[in-house]
């Protein structure tokens, strides 16, 4: 039933058709601007159909007709626009004639005929936008009308639809132009949030307009940002020469510093020789150490802590706090990784920097023989770890480790060197003066420490000396295995994403070279994983290096394989990258086969990039946990730590909880590792709590105890003031070497019994890499003001 008034309108509308059909002009012109009127004071806001357009419906196809009857005129274009805008809810699909007719239509305003009028033709020139290029066809006429609904769109708040039209059109230029003080920012956050999920080269292309954008309006920080996203230092380069305010200049060293990228300022960045120096000593994070302190101090975080503060053994009931307490070399080593990882960067400890005192008979000295072999290598090295980034007071602190006569403890000082160093760049290059005559000793502990302290300290660095002094190792065929792994690392640490192919060919070689027992070691894993961090996050880079790879060994191939793809693609949320890897994960392996586990980690590398792919991966995981053999479920808790690294998400706590108590051991040392991982410098008082129990629940197993105690210091990292996420600038930047250094440690953790439990523990270190400090947010406010 109708209203009176609707009826009178339906009438209305139905005498406008009619008399738009008369001959004489007059009427026709009168007819039309009458039902003009009509639609347009209509569908200015659009909740439902409404009912000019509802009452025409029938007589659109009369008024189809009659328009191809009509004679070239003005009255023909006006009629051309009423019937662009019936369409608008009377066409059939994918007809387009909403369009069709506009095109043939005045040349009116288009915003007056409302927002959803202006929607759906942008939605149709998308569509025939597509078909004129497959018919390699004029699209002019489309350009024109695409520029009105731009400046429309950019004048009513909807960016993200302006955005769309001209990514359909590949057209993003034109933003540009359109673009000003009052909705720059909404449209640069769209681009960049829109970048995420586009495919390349097209996010690249999203990124250049947004950092086009950012410089015009002279948001210099978000240009930075972007600049460092493509990896472009010459707009880097740019934006330190567009920004005049010293303050902000400052605060861009801070995002670079933390970025861990080798810069250099020249006078036209920075004309004043002062300014400029203190600049580019915030790039080489030489003042890291003494902001950090200054920090601990300003929250009275600096006293000491002991490993007994963190184990807090006397809440636990009596039979676990006993076994706390026994003196045990494995026992010795936890307190060495826990007390390292606790007082990271704070200068002093209760182990190692305590003065000799002949009352007490507490030294360091002391501390360092309650371990053996080995052991001795990981307490020396923890000297590095707590005077982190304080390169000269660290460097004299160490250096009477070198005078000793144990091949160990040498080995622990010269990787004390590298952490020292680590993210800290010096001109006078002390890690490698002191470090490269070690390279070539003979004793292999010593080589390593050598080799993987250059590795630590040169990160990133791309250090042709370096180079030159390690490739020779790879190459030669009386060199350990075991020399030549770490090699590969620290060479792939070196030159992490730089795709550098001398690099390369000396990995495939070394790789080659193997022999069949050779290729059944643990360590020769190391060497596929050199490989692919000279590849991290290149994508398509890899290629070349991926074919070469599928003419390796067949018990490496596959191995080497899903290891390259995984750091080729990791930050980039590619998803067939994903379909591939977890098609491999659901193969059943042959005896001897162990790609799997890379593939896993793979899984979490490639989605960790966003909020959403990483729900999905999460989600996913945990598919892999109930259905997936025993080597993936081993691999699943070091990719859940991966994702949520110094994250801790509720339900991924609960599920390595639950797998902490799982029957292999395995995986529950797995689970407990990252248990600590996620919670990695947070304090979480949950996880904390959970560790607690579960060193009383495992008290007689000392291997787990010992993954138990591992955990308790990752959680309590730098006293709460240090984290392990390889994302800053609000999940925006990823650091490369802050990612190498974690996929290193997560790819030893597969190996657990022969590198975390075995001689080969020192690997705990490559987690310094990613160390960095909570508080650079607060520093760069205090720099502003």
């Amino acid at each position: 039933e109708q209203s009176d008034e609707d009826l009178a309108l339906k009438q209305q509308l139905e005498l406008y058709v009619e008399r738009v059909q008369d001959a004489d002009p007059g009427l026709q012109k009168a007819a039309l601007e009458s039902m003009r009127q009509e639609i347009r004071t209509s569908t200015s806001s659009m909740t439902s159909v409404p009912k000019p357009l509802k009452f025409l419906r029938p007589h659109y196809g009369t008024l189809k007709a009659y328009y191809e009857t009509m004679g070239d005129s003005d009255l023909k274009k006006y009629l051309a626009d009423i019937l662009s805008v019936l369409a608008l809810t009377m066409s059939a699909e994918g007809e387009r004639e909403s369009l069709k007719y506009r095109l043939l239509g005045s040349e009116g305003d288009i915003g007056s005929w409302g927002h959803e009028y202006v929607r759906n033709l942008a939605g149709e020139i998308a569509q025939e936008y597509a078909k004129r290029q497959s018919e390699e066809a004029g699209i002019d006429d489309l350009m024109e009308l695409v520029q009105q609904i731009v400046a429309f769109h950019m004048k009513h708040n909807a960016e993200p639809e302006a955005v769309d039209l001209l990514m359909e059109v590949e057209d993003l230029d034109l933003l540009i132009e359109h673009v000003d003080n009052t909705n720059f920012k909404r449209t640069c956050l769209y681009l960049t949030s829109a970048a995420k999920y586009l495919p390349g080269p097209d996010d690249l292309l999203v990124l250049d307009i947004a950092y086009m954008i950012d410089i015009k309006f002279e948001e210099y920080a978000n240009a930075l940002q972007i600049a460092l996203y493509l990896d472009n230092l010459q707009y880097v380069k740019q934006v330190f020469t567009a920004c005049d305010d010293v303050l902000r200049k400052k605060q861009f060293c801070y995002i670079l510093g933390r970025q861990g990228i080798t810069f250099e300022l020249d006078e036209e960045m920075c004309a004043d020789d002062e300014e400029r120096y203190a600049m580019q000593d915030i790039i080489n994070n030489a003042k890291l150490s003494e902001g950090y302190l200054a920090l601990a101090r300003d929250i009275e975080v600096m006293e000491a802590k002991s490993p007994e503060d963190i184990y807090k053994a006397h809440l636990l009931d009596g039979r676990a706090s006993a076994g706390a307490s026994v003196d045990s070399a494995r026992q010795n080593l936890a307190a060495t990784f826990v007390n390292a990882f606790v007082n990271a960067g704070f200068g002093q400890d209760k182990l190692m920097t305590v003065p000799s005192d002949a009352a007490t008979g507490g030294s360091s000295g002391n501390w360092l023989f309650k371990n053996k072999e080995h052991g001795k290598a990981s307490a020396a090295a923890s000297l590095g770890m707590i005077l982190l980034w304080d390169v000269d007071s660290g460097l004299a602190q160490i250096d009477k480790y070198f005078h000793s006569n144990d091949n160990y403890v040498i080995a622990g000082a010269l990787l004390g060197v590298g952490i020292v160093n680590c993210s800290v760049k010096n001109d006078c290059d002390p890690a490698l003066a002191l470090l490269a005559d070690y390279v070539d000793k003979e004793d292999p502990f010593i080589r390593i420490g050598a080799i993987m302290g250059l590795g630590v300290a040169y990160a990133g660095a791309q250090n042709e000396q370096i180079r030159g002094k390690l490739m020779p190792i790879l190459s030669d065929s009386k060199t350990p295995l075991d020399v030549v792994a770490f090699t590969a690392i620290s060479l792939g640490l070196i030159y992490v994403g730089s795709c550098n192919e001398e690099v390369a060919q000396a990995i495939i070689f070394a790789l080659m070279d193997r022999s069949e027992a050779e290729l059944q070691d643990p360590l020769t894993k190391f060497l596929p994983l050199g490989l692919g961090l000279l590849y991290l996050g290149k994508q398509e880079s890899v290629e070349a290096t991926a074919e070469v790879s599928k003419t390796f060994n067949e018990k490496i191939r596959k191995y080497c394989d899903m290891t390259l793809l995984s750091c080729a693609y990791a930050g980039t949320g590619n998803v067939l990258k994903v379909q591939n890897l977890l098609g491999n994960c659901a193969q059943h392996l042959e005896k001897g086969e162990n790609y799997q586990g890379p593939a896993v980690l793979g899984i979490a590398m490639v989605s960790m990039a966003e909020e959403l792919g990483l729900d999905m991966a999460i989600r996913t995981l945990e598919h892999l946990l109930q259905y997936g053999e025993q080597n993936i479920r081993r691999s699943v808790p070091l990719a859940l730590a991966l994702l949520c690294i110094s994250n801790p998400k509720v339900n991924v706590m609960d599920t390595l909880s639950r797998l902490s108590h799982d029957t292999d051991s395995e995986v529950a040392s797995a689970a407990i590792i990252s248990l600590g991982l996620i919670g990695a410098g947070t304090n979480n008082a949950r996880i904390a709590g959970m560790l607690r129990n579960l060193s009383s629940y495992y008290y007689k197993d000392a291997t787990l105890l010992f993954c138990v105690r591992l955990a308790q210091g990752l959680v309590h990292l730098g006293k709460g003031l240090l984290t392990l996420n390889p994302y800053h600038s609000d999940r925006f930047l990823l650091s490369p070497v802050a990612l190498a250094g974690l996929v290193t440690f997560l790819h030893a953790c597969l190996e657990m019994k022969a590198m975390v439990l075995g001689r080969y523990h020192i690997v705990l270190y490559f987690l310094v890499l990613a160390m960095q400090v909570r508080y650079l947010c607060f520093m760069s406010c205090k720099t502003n003001q």
